[in-house]
């Protein structure tokens, strides 16, 4: 299960063959991606468990599911876009159902990011997973 913005970069991914030329997709991704305000990055939005600094912030809206996030990593910054892709505008009660290491792998994900940006991806899908089940 996945939205159509997460398709998207799926069909997107489909057209280029060179990881390099991937991952400076995912990098562009991020750095259109708006900036987070100063005054969300506070401990209680910071994801742990991240290489580098990681804010994700959610928002839930007549039962939707949305969050916003930023790093001072742009490759983090552009996983958070991929993330947001998958995650945002979805109802509440489906985000737990997403499987995200599924969803990742359909774009390589799995295989081309460092331990560290996995145990981070992780992290931040595990924050967006128990933010919404307090929500739900």
């Amino acid at each position: 299960m996945a939205t159509a913005a997460f398709e998207e970069i799926v069909e997107d991914f489909e057209f280029l063959d060179e990881w390099e030329d991937r991952y400076r997709y995912v990098i562009d991704r991020g750095r259109t991606m708006q900036a987070l305000d100063d005054s969300l990055k506070v401990p209680a939005t910071k994801v742990d468990g991240c290489a580098s600094q990681v804010w994700l912030h959610p928002r839930i809206e007549a039962d939707a599911f949305s969050f916003e996030g930023d790093s001072d990593a742009m490759i983090v910054r552009g996983l958070i876009a991929v993330l947001r892709a998958l995650y945002n505008g979805l109802p509440v009660a489906e985000v737990g159902r997403v499987d995200a290491s599924a969803e990742l792998a359909r774009l390589g994900l799995d295989e081309h990011l460092s331990a560290q940006r996995s145990n981070g991806v992780r992290a931040m899908v595990e924050r967006i997973r128990r933010v919404a089940a307090e929500a739900a």
